[in-house]
């Protein structure tokens, strides 16, 4: 049986685990004030180009949406999002949680567009009774989409300069950032987001760590007490020094590009292997996630070999499901299971 439910199966990198395992037994500075933190955000901050930025460390995705959103947005603001957007479906309500409403955008293909957005704030502003409403306080997108979908650049530059005619933040979701950074149709860079973006992560969890999301701010101290907001968050971890270990060496020698860089060869490969089986592609994705739509006897015998994310049931009957492929993803895994099928 193989197993195609996401990016997150398997543990870590095997040159964290080594490192983690080198600096067990050293003593050092807790909540992420160590030597360790350091050198990781040295790292980052010259892959984004960002000498004048700052870099947090936080343990999950929601976490680190929940935790940066709020941080962002004053009491009566909220978060425009696509209505297929992470925080807007699939993390439990963590955002209203805290206190905002998740204000969802139509979008095309996991995307929402510039126009969207300044269609929608100059809509608020007209409405005589706009001050009684949600204020839009900040845009929210993800690096690539739910659908495995990416910005290219002028899609994210057009999307900044909207959100800095309304003066409020943009902010990225990059979760499986390295897996938009990693396929040949992306042409947005690190130092893209840094420019762009006023807050973006990028992912450790997906991209071969055991946890972790390094978030990165563009402008040192333009959020206020961030280290205070993300303690208030139950976010801060004491040991902090596990997550800047991870970031170090995924920072070191290109690990983190490199081994997402793998995961989206095997996703062509797999991609390539479908469409030669008869299988039919639900969206065009150029990352690392698979969208296929199965007929009752192809659904059946992918339940036979393999699991998978389940994405939808069409009208139809048949389903559209998610196979991802992650930095771990064996060549022969992408084999076996093209064959199997």
């Amino acid at each position: 049986m193989q197993h195609f439910d996401s990016d997150y199966m398997e543990g870590m990198h095997p040159r964290i685990l080594e490192r983690l395992l080198q600096t067990n037994m050293l003593k050092s500075t807790g909540y992420g004030c160590d030597e360790f933190c350091a050198s990781a955000r040295e790292k980052i901050l010259k892959a984004c180009d960002a000498p004048d930025g700052e870099v947090h460390f936080l343990v999950g995705g929601t976490q680190t949406n929940a935790t940066v959103i709020r941080a962002l947005l004053r009491p009566y603001e909220g978060v425009l999002a696509a209505q297929t957007g992470h925080i807007a479906v699939h993390e439990s309500g963590a955002i209203e949680a805290t206190g905002h409403k998740v204000i969802c955008l139509p979008h095309k293909e996991g995307k929402i567009s510039a126009e969207a957005v300044d269609e929608y704030i100059t809509a608020f502003k007209a409405d005589e009774s706009w001050e009684h409403m949600v204020y839009p306080g900040m845009v929210y997108i993800s690096q690539p989409t739910e659908y495995g979908t990416i910005y290219s650049l002028k899609e994210l530059e057009a999307l900044s300069a909207v959100c800095r005619k309304w003066q409020i933040p943009l902010f990225c979701d990059g979760a499986r950032m390295g897996y938009a950074l990693a396929c040949e149709e992306c042409d947005v860079t690190l130092a893209d987001l840094a420019r762009l973006c006023d807050v973006f992560y990028i992912g450790g969890t997906k991209v071969g760590a055991m946890f972790g999301e390094a978030v990165v701010i563009r402008k040192k101290d333009s959020i206020p007490h961030f280290f205070s907001i993300i303690k208030l968050s139950g976010a801060l971890l004491a040991k902090g020094r596990m997550l800047g270990i991870q970031f170090d060496e995924l920072f070191t020698d290109n690990l983190y590009f490199d081994i997402a860089r793998h995961a989206i060869e095997m996703a062509k490969r797999l991609r390539e292997g479908l469409l030669q089986k008869g299988y039919t592609l639900y969206k065009e994705s150029p990352t690392n996630q698979i969208f296929v739509v199965l007929d009752k006897q192809q659904e059946e015998r992918m339940r036979e070999v393999t699991t998978f994310s389940e994405w939808e049931r069409l009208s139809d009957g048949r389903l559209v499901v998610r196979l991802a492929t992650s930095w771990a993803t064996k060549e022969e895994d992408v084999e076996e299971l093209i064959e199997a099928v």
